[in-house]
């Protein structure tokens, strides 16, 4: 039991359900640039007295509070918003108090006007009421508030006098400006990180720069892969993203297709990182040198491009860590490294950190050095290998402490796991998760996928990152697949999430050949350079390029949370609508999920949705067909079909 000490006492108003927060607020809320973001809270006091109700917010590690106004919803429920002025990582809470001087001015204006004729001690208790009010405020308001409490507090003048003056709204509106907040009750604060827009609107474009010199028998370098950005620009991409630009381990290097027995020739994986020529903040030598890579980045702004990278917490035996600082690994009895397992796989060519160390705060703070050296260098987004075998404290320290210098850097959980591990990544500072995009085949599964991502809680900490295909992920659909299933795959990727990536070229050109018993591409690129004909005839580059350039001409598309599912007679087929607050933009997608026959259903349109009287003809264009072809339809039943031999998928622009 509390002891009485630890009540509020005679402050009176309690707030509750506030909406939203994160884990009770020990994690942020996490919104865009620019985006008004709304509060709403319970609060309540006994008794009838009218209460005012504020959301204060500050940028963390700003001392000055601002208020908002909450707006009184009825039931003890008050809303509130502010925009944030930049990105950053902010506090708010509520805080609210009883309107003593506005309960007192209702009750004494009734009473004014039945006549009551003790008027005049209520004219003394606003006499009193407005001399507190006075120790509140400054300058003119305060001269102006202490003439009128002389006024009142004169008994010689006029009652009738006084009466008018109390009852004025100028009056009324200058003592509700300097309320009397002695016994305010406030929540505890609650946090808030603010992304820049690239979080919530990406396109991701996977490639190895190390494939880029068109000869098996060259390495490619920097220099080859600024060669591509022209390209993945046209296409419509706004991130490019290498695996691991670090050096490669001799020690069990891993050979093609991931035998244990490297040839002299096999280049091995560039995940397996660390060698004679150095660590995590060394480049490989066969790559280029740091100025071509500073060079790079340069290249890549040119072209609108922004350069992501690789960071996985792990080492080869030959990483200069290993001699360097021991304790940070598990040795075993025979006086080997524990090598990374995930039965029945074994990584021989990887050591994972062992961040039960009794030097721990010496590892943390190395780890953390990495991103600071790469972000000195230019990179602002970083894709993280396997964050969910690290300790989830770690990376909750590690990012907020970057986020604190440099709250424009972005990274991507690449975490293939459980949900409730992939969601508390989220919390913890990843700005955005992979997702299970790849594994959802029927229509079913991806709205009922898409409800759980922007229907719950969860939309206010994950940012999902939908990518049809990785080089770890060859998913059998794609296996199996035809043109239209690729592109249908991608038209789903590109327009339910606002953040999407592929691993080309392997994509556009439809690769498709499994690993013998697997969902891995058979000869893999992480393994072998590749000599990709980046123009093979029948690629799908063109097809791309339409569907980025619909994102990237159309806002509704540019989030994630706005999806809404439209009804339709026909289970092959998945209908949704995207649109813009204010409805200037709205999109509509309709896929067909047999990749190999046509099929046609009715939709039902919510047609107050869309801002569309019942019986009023509209037209809608269909952006994904090269042609741009209208039609004129009318009220909330139309039907539509997809023959996937031409196109998987309408994707339709409502014209009002």
């Amino acid at each position: 039991m509390k002891s009485l000490e630890q009540f509020s006492g005679p402050a009176r108003v309690v707030i509750d359900h506030v909406y939203p927060a994160v884990g009770g607020g020990q994690f942020p809320v996490k919104r865009p640039e620019g985006e008004t973001f709304h509060v709403t809270a319970h609060v309540i006091a006994d008794g009838h007295d009218h209460l005012d109700v504020v959301l204060e917010h500050r940028k963390i590690g700003n001392k000055r509070w601002e208020a908002s106004p909450m707006r009184d919803l009825g039931n003890d429920e008050f809303s509130g918003q502010f925009i944030p002025p930049e990105i950053g990582r902010y506090e708010y809470r509520i805080t609210g108090w009883a309107d003593l001087f506005r309960n007192w001015h209702i009750g004494f204006v009734k009473k004014s006007d039945s006549g009551d004729s003790k008027i005049s001690v209520e004219i003394d208790i606003g006499a009193e009421m407005v001399i507190q009010a006075v120790k509140r405020a400054k300058g003119a308001d305060a001269k102006q508030l202490k003439q009128w409490a002389e006024i009142l507090g004169d008994h010689s003048r006029d009652l009738t006098q006084k009466v008018s003056l109390a009852r004025s709204s100028e009056f009324f509106d200058l003592v509700r400006k300097h309320p009397d907040r002695s016994l305010q009750s406030s929540c505890e604060s609650l946090q808030l990180m603010v992304e820049r827009e690239a979080a919530y609107f990406s396109t991701w474009y996977e490639y190895f720069p190390r494939s880029c010199a068109n000869d098996l028998s060259k390495h490619g370098t920097f220099k080859d892969a600024t060669t591509r950005f022209a390209e993945v620009s046209r296409m419509g991409f706004n991130v490019v993203y290498f695996p691991p630009i670090h050096p490669i381990g001799l020690e069990f290097r891993k050979g093609k297709n991931n035998t244990l027995v490297a040839a002299g020739s096999d280049v091995g994986s560039p995940w397996a990182i660390g060698s004679s020529e150095g660590g995590h903040k060394s480049l490989h030598s066969e790559l280029g040198t740091m100025e071509d890579f500073k060079q790079l980045i340069l290249e890549a702004e040119l072209h609108g491009l922004e350069v992501a990278i690789d960071i996985a917490f792990q080492c080869t035996p030959d990483h200069p860590y290993v001699k360097e600082h021991p304790t940070w690994f598990k040795w075993r009895p025979d006086g080997s490294v524990q090598y990374a397992e995930n039965p029945p796989k074994k990584y021989q060519d990887i050591l994972p950190f062992d961040f039960e160390t009794k030097d721990w705060k010496a590892l943390w703070k190395e780890l953390k050095s990495v991103f600071d050296f790469w972000i000195d260098i230019g990179v602002k987004i970083f894709r993280v290998d396997n964050p969910h075998t690290k300790p989830m404290e770690f990376w909750r320290w590690c990012i907020m402490e970057i986020k604190k210098e440099h709250p424009e850097v972005l990274f991507l959980a690449e975490a293939f796991t459980r949900p409730k591990r992939k969601y508390r990544l989220a919390k913890v500072g990843f700005t955005q998760g992979y997702t299970y995009f790849t594994w959802r085949n029927h229509p079913e599964e991806f709205q009922a996928y898409l409800e759980e991502l922007t229907k719950t809680d969860v939309k206010e900490f994950f940012i999902p990152n939908f990518w049809p295909n990785t080089p770890d992920i060859l998913h059998e659909d794609l296996q199996n697949g035809n043109r239209a299933t690729f592109m249908g795959r991608y038209i789903l990727a590109a327009t339910l999430s606002s953040n999407l990536g592929i691993y080309g070229p392997a994509f556009e050109l439809m690769e498709s050949e499994p690993f013998p018993g697997k969902e891995e591409y058979n000869h893999n690129e992480k393994y072998e350079l590749k000599n990709w004909d980046w123009n093979k005839p029948g690629n799908l580059k063109n097809e791309i390029a339409r569907v980025n350039h619909i994102r990237n001409t159309h806002s509704s598309l540019q989030r994630t949370n706005n999806v809404q599912f439209v009804e339709c007679d026909n289970g092959k087929l998945l209908a949704y609508l995207k649109q813009t607050p204010d409805r200037r933009d709205q999109i509509l997608v309709v896929v067909n999920f047999d990749w190999y026959k046509p099929q046609g259903g009715e939709l039902s349109l919510p047609l107050s949705e869309l801002g569309i009287g019942h019986d009023k003809a509209f037209t809608v264009t269909d952006l994904y067909d090269a042609s741009s072809p209208s039609y004129n339809w009318r009220g909330s039943s139309n039907y539509i079909h997809l023959d996937p031999r031409k196109a998987p998928a309408h994707i339709f622009r409502i014209n009002l």
